[in-house]
Order: structure tokens, then sequence, then C-alpha cells
């Protein structure tokens, strides 16, 4: 019987095993406790049944919870306790492999607690001995560090699972300090996850140092938090370097250096010798060696560096060949528009290419209409181009014309509703096709104006102007004038002196200084009159 009870309180909790007679007294520390029997059960040994308060403002209440027992519901606790009654000899390692497998329960438990399930938990431990090895309120506190990093439930657990040596490592506490004190906790939780789970702990050293190399550098330190979390800090600080690091903003400070990294942080991932210096290179001898045009470029599309040497290579190289254009040609058109780099050559290079071609364009043709409108090369042509087509050929446009082909480079900036608006509200105010087909020829953005824009214009032509909407016809230049500023402003002045049927042409078409030096003439001339 005795057997039996002692059995069913090691499976219960073996922390109530001890070889001494007073760990249970202190691991729990209770205020008072009684025993009530005591059975021997071996030599030096018994089984002591204790009776403790256990109300709620009690510190063994709380205690209950830690050493792994459901907290007690009435006042008093009846527990069993394993002692030895007398000290372990050298020779008996008992103690040690008691005390370590007390330790094992204790870091089971506080798994289970953030989610690792107790096979999970077990597995852990005999995996990585150093883990059952690490005292548990190192642990403990270890844990409760990432947690105030803002690393919590399942992605705390799986990266403990993945990276065991998280709560183990000595250069953590360090970088955790960091990333809490002198960061001042401005690191994104899964930048931190993803720093621990890529990363040994050895690589971790100096990490501090090379944050700060980033502020000797000039990074602001109010971007530097920025910075930081839109890196792989992995690549960018731990497996780098630091002669590396200076190395590479001593070459970006050509280019721009901090204000390129702060457009793009994700250069700092990049190699240097691998990667940086091959690509900015390309575009330095695509340029001319003009560092200053490579310089705009680089800022326009900080991206750009993301692309290989090669890829690089082969758009230039499909633009030279396919479409006939020189080097420098090749790069005007990308200091416009770099995300040319960004379109697939087969899936848009080469099609939206071989359209122009069909209609009729040259090689110098192509290159006016792709620095006029490069964005015709990245636009979707399903979503995109084919409804401005069938928009243009029917106001008349003909296929494959080159006509077709310019008025498609003017609408390339507008949206298929916007045009499709623009045209609707030209035939709503007696325009025919014929007629916007001519304006459209004669003046191609027109189809690209904004609609509301047109309507305030034409409203203002006919109701305030006293004209005919069909006077566009022959100046349709009128519509891209700014309202209040051009149209009105100039319209107002102008009446008082010519009256209404002064032309359109005349009083928009002249520049702002002809404009106010004629209109101080005759004023001056008015006073001497």
């Amino acid at each position: 019987m005795v057997a039996a009870l002692l059995t069913l309180s090691l499976n219960l909790n073996p922390l109530l095993s001890s070889p001494s007679p007073s760990f249970l007294c202190r691991c729990l520390n209770p205020t008072t406790h009684t025993t009530i029997l005591q059975f021997p059960v071996a030599p030096h040994r018994c089984l002591s049944f204790i009776k403790v308060a256990a109300t709620r403002s009690s510190h063994f209440y709380h205690q209950l919870a830690v050493v792994g027992f459901r907290p007690p519901t009435s006042k008093h606790v009846l527990l069993l306790q394993c002692n030895a009654l007398t000290t372990p000899t050298p020779t008996n390692n008992y103690s040690t492999n008691l005390h370590a497998d007390t330790g094992g329960i204790m870091l089971v438990a506080l798994l289970q607690e953030i989610g690792i399930d107790q096979k999970g938990a077990k597995l852990l431990l005999d995996n990585h001995p150093v883990l059952r090895l690490t005292p548990f309120n190192s642990v403990r506190t270890r844990i409760q560090s990432l947690q105030s990093l803002g690393i919590n439930g399942i992605v705390l657990s799986r990266l403990i699972m993945k990276r065991p040596d998280t709560l183990t490592a000595k250069e953590i506490d360090s970088l955790i300090c960091f990333f809490h004190d002198d960061l001042e906790g401005k690191i994104e939780p899964d930048q931190i996850r993803r720093l621990l789970n890529a990363t040994e702990p050895s690589l971790l050293l100096g990490f501090q140092g090379k944050v700060r190399l980033l502020l000797h550098h000039g990074i602001p330190p109010l971007n530097l938090a920025f910075v930081l979390n839109k890196v792989n800090l992995t690549k960018a600080l731990c497996l780098k370097p630091c002669e590396e690091i200076e190395k590479t903003f001593t070459f970006l400070n050509r280019f721009g250096g901090v204000d390129l990294i702060l457009r793009r942080p994700a250069i700092l991932d990049y190699d240097l010798e691998s990667q940086l210096i091959p690509r900015i290179e390309f575009i330095l001898e695509l340029s001319g060696g003009d560092e200053e045009a490579t310089s705009t470029v680089l800022r326009k599309l900080p991206s750009i560096l993301a692309y290989t040497s090669e890829h690089l290579e082969d758009h230039v190289e499909f633009l030279k060949s396919f479409a006939g254009l020189s080097d420098e040609e090749v790069f005007r058109i990308i200091l416009v528009y770099p995300n040319v780099f960004s379109a697939s050559r087969k899936r848009k290079l080469h099609p939206r290419i071989g359209f122009l071609k069909q209609c009729g364009l040259s090689s110098s043709e192509i290159f006016k209409f792709l620095m006029r409108g490069p964005l015709y090369l990245s636009l979707s042509f399903d979503l995109n181009l084919a409804h401005k087509l069938v928009f243009l050929v029917k106001i008349g446009y003909q296929n494959n014309t080159k006509e077709l082909a310019l008025a498609m480079g003017a609408v390339t900036r507008c949206s298929c509703k916007n045009m499709q608006e623009v045209i609707s509200l030209f035939l709503n105010y007696g325009l025919t096709p014929q007629d916007i087909l001519a304006m459209s020829k004669k003046h191609p953005q027109v189809l690209q104006y904004n609609s509301t824009s047109l309507d305030e214009k034409m409203d203002y032509l006919i109701e305030e102007m006293g004209r005919e909407v069909r006077e566009l016809l022959s100046f349709p230049a009128f519509l891209g004038y700014n309202f209040d500023r051009r149209i009105k402003q100039r319209y107002e002045v102008k009446k008082k002196i010519l009256g209404e049927g002064m032309s359109l042409n005349k009083l928009l078409s002249v520049s702002t200084e002809s404009f106010s030096s004629k209109k101080k003439k005759k004023r001056d001339s008015s006073k001497c009159d």
C-alpha cells in the first residue's frame, strides 16, 4: 500500500521526490505546514503527508503553479513528500540526476506555457542537452526578454523549436538589450525573429558595432530603425565584416550614397564585389561614364540594382538589336524610364516594339515614341492597350498606320475609363467621330486630358466666351491650358480691350512675359489718350 502511494506521488509530480527533507519546503516556501503522518518506505527514506494552508493571498498558492500544481480550491491541501534522511555520498549520483530531472520537468512546464506541447518539449530537451543544463531562471528570463520585444505565441514557440540556442546562447543577451534599450524597441518583431532564425549566435557578435557604423557613415538616427526594418539583417550586417560595409558606403557615395540607401535600404544586402559594382558599372558604361546621369537613374529606380548584370545586358541588347537603337538612345530612354528593365522581354518588350514596327515606325521614330510615352512598354495589353486600340479605331484611325501608333503613344498615361469619358463628352457637345479624329491628329494629347476639366473649359467657351464648339477643330490646344490661370484670367483682361471676337490662338499661345508686356503697353497708351 505504501509502495503504491509512493508510486502515485511520483507520477503526479516528481518534484515531490527529493534527497533533502526540506526540498519541498524550500521550493514552495509555505508560511506554515503540519506533518500529519509519516511512513518508512526504505532505509533512510520516508513518505510524508503534509497539510499546508493555501489561501489565494498566500505565497504558497502562487508557488504551486510554478512547480506544476494546479492551484487548490480549498483552504488546505494535502501533499505527499518522499524524503531522504541522509546526505548522499560522493559516489552516489542520485542527487545530481534527480536535480537534473527536476530542472527538466520545470523546463517542460515552461515550454508548454509558450505553446510547445509536452512531446515536443521533451524531444527538444533530449536533442539539446545544453538547454536541460541551463538554469531554469536563465531560460525563463530569456523567454521573457524575447516576449518584451514582441515575439510571442506561436512565433516564439516556432523560433525555439528551430533554434533552441536562442534560449542558451550568451551572445543573445547583449543583442536583446541593444534592441530594447538603444533602438528603443523600434525593430519589428518579425525582423528580430528572422535574424535569430537565420543567424548562428556566434555571428551576432559585433552586431551593435556594425549598426553604429551605419550612423557613422551618415544614416540619420531618425531613419535608422526604418533602414534596419527594411534590410536582411543577417546578410546586410552579420555576414559582412566591418571593412566591407565601409567599402560599400565609399563606393555608393559616388552615386547618391545615403540618399540612395534610404530610398532602397535592401541595397545593403547585396555583395559589393559580385553584385553592386558590376551592376552599377554596367549602367555607368552605358551612360558613357556620366556618373551624374547614372546617379539619376539609380535615384529614380533604386530597385534596378536587384537585377543581375546579365538581366540588364539582355534588355539593352534586345533594344539595340530588335528596335535598332544605339547605346546612347537606349540610355536616354532608361534615364527617362528606368522601369524598362522591369518589363518582360518576351511578354511586353517584343510585342510592344513589334507593333510599332508593323505600324511603319523607323528606329529613330521608335526612339522618339519611347521618349514621349515610355510607359507604353509596361502597360498590360489585355487590361489597357487593347481597349485603347478599340477606341482609336472606332473614331477613325486605321490599323497598322503611323498615325495609330502615335495616337497610342499619346494616350499611354490616361486610363481607359477617362479616355472613354473624353470621347463621350465630345460627342455630347455635338462633335462627330471625324471631328474627334481631326482634333486628336492635330493635338494628340486631347484624348488624355481629364474629362471633368475638359467639361469645365468647353462650357466656359460656349456659355461665357460665346464661341462655337467647332472652333476647337482649328485650335484644340485650347483644351490643354489651365482654366483659371490662363483661359479665364486672359479672357477677362482682353475682353475689356478687344471685345469678344478675339482669336483663341493669339489669346492663349503667347508667352506670359509677352502677354504682360502687351497689357502694360495698352495701359500706358490709354493713359496718354
